[in-house]
């Protein structure tokens, strides 16, 4: 048996890889060239945020300026909103609509959006499974070569289980990005925050940012059909 960059399920990444890295190259597509196309308003990405917040009764909701590039989040856990200094006081078509998107986060966690509870309820726990996965399985997969198949089974089945885990939160992950988008562009054309002939271009921006979330998704997918091909033949 081979593993490793010689087992021959690695070709299963492959298409998952070529996805994300495409993935990758059209967000960064997206954000470069609408983040040079300013919104006729000159409204910023924090005045965006701010605009959306109070719009749906989330006065109390902070937007915080954070460092680093495309490191815009929604904190559930603290309930606040965090900016990168681009997009925070950027007044192009991307910074209004990543400011917007993650106000999104924030509106379904106002309305108990059951998706994002669910997310939120996993991570704490998928964080510490997703650490520990591939060191049960290589372990496993050691104390099987090694003979001892019963115990090497059940804890290579262990890393896959917690495998599966970290599947289950890209798969509820992709709902509540592809929905934070939807409401995303609907405030902003609602509150008139950017122009309808802008529409287009903030569609683009968060589309392509969805598509990260859908190769991340794959790539999960892939590796857990990749490391069940490997059980089967153990």
């Amino acid at each position: 048996m081979y593993f490793g960059m010689f087992d021959p399920t690695i070709v299963i990444l492959i298409p998952a890889i070529i996805f994300a890295l495409y993935a990758q190259g059209k967000v960064k597509s997206a954000y470069n060239r609408y983040a040079q196309i300013n919104n006729r308003r000159g409204i910023t990405g924090h005045q965006a945020a701010r605009m959306i917040l109070d719009a749906n009764g989330l006065r109390h909701v902070p937007v915080e300026m954070t460092a680093g590039t495309l490191t815009d989040h929604y904190d559930p856990k603290n309930d606040v909103m965090r900016l990168s200094s681009e997009v925070y006081n950027g007044t192009s078509i991307a910074s209004v609509s990543i400011a917007a998107h993650e106000s999104g986060h924030a509106i379904q966690d106002g309305t108990s959006y059951a998706f994002l509870r669910f997310r939120s309820a996993i991570a704490p726990v998928v964080s510490l499974v997703s650490v520990a996965s591939w060191p049960l399985i290589l372990i496993g997969l050691a104390i099987i070569w090694a003979g001892n198949q019963t115990t090497g089974n059940m804890i290579f089945d262990l890393g896959i289980l917690f495998f599966a885990a970290v599947v289950l939160f890209h798969t509820v992950t992709l709902p509540v990005e592809l929905n934070a988008s939807k409401r995303a562009i609907r405030q902003l054309v609602d509150l008139r925050i950017i122009e309808p002939a802008e529409t287009a271009g903030a569609k683009k921006v968060l589309s392509a940012a969805a598509m990260t979330y859908v190769a991340a998704l794959a790539t999960a997918v892939a590796n857990l059909i990749r490391i069940l091909m490997i059980r089967g033949r153990d």
